[in-house]
């Protein structure tokens, strides 16, 4: 297992940011990140070219903190109810999704990536009140609550002695067939 180093030209999840010098397998390096023109060889006239990075990253993170800033406070006052179809007793015929909330979200005009949306027990699939995750920085995360209601009435349930009382009694059932028994030879 070979491993080489490279300079990251962009951000990769999971990997590292721009301007990191990192370790990674000869492969993935070779295949992957050097053809994209996400990753230099080290040498040292890639080194100058990733300080000067480095330096424009630094005006890039503070400028998204501030943006991720002013984000967060247009998600805490807005507030996402979710009206989905529901059979007897409440129950959902589908759920809601990262999809879903990322969509809502679009209609009032806050656009955001949907991977950055995770809901921790995965697709919501009952009614009432949840919250989501959202990943604004690499530094900043805020909770976005959401409630899911039923768009048609709920009808309660009816007494399942009454439902009982009510139905024909069941016809016994015919008894099985005997299997004649096998000789003995």
């Amino acid at each position: 297992m070979a491993l080489t180093e490279v300079l990251l030209i962009k951000p990769v999840d999971g990997l590292g940011a721009e301007g990191e010098q990192v370790r990674v397998r000869a492969g993935y390096a070779r295949n992957y990140l050097l053809p994209q023109g996400i990753a230099l060889p080290v040498n040292q006239a890639n080194r100058k070219y990733i300080e000067s990075l480095q330096k424009a990253r630094v005006v890039r993170e503070a400028r998204d903190l501030e943006v991720a800033t002013g984000l967060a406070a247009k998600l805490q006052s807005i507030s996402l109810v979710f009206a989905v179809k529901t059979g007897e007793g409440g129950k959902m015929f589908g759920a809601v999704s990262t999809a879903e909330i990322a969509a809502k979200l679009a209609e009032a005009g806050i656009q955001l990536e949907r991977k950055r949306i995770h809901l921790g027990q995965g697709p919501i699939k009952v009614l009432g009140k949840h919250a989501a995750n959202v990943r604004l920085h690499s530094t900043m995360t805020i909770e976005l609550p959401f409630e899911v209601i039923s768009e048609n009435p709920i009808a309660e349930e009816s007494a399942p002695i009454e439902e009982a009382e009510s139905a024909e009694p069941k016809k016994p059932r015919r008894p099985k067939k005997e299997k004649p028994a096998k000789k003995a030879e």
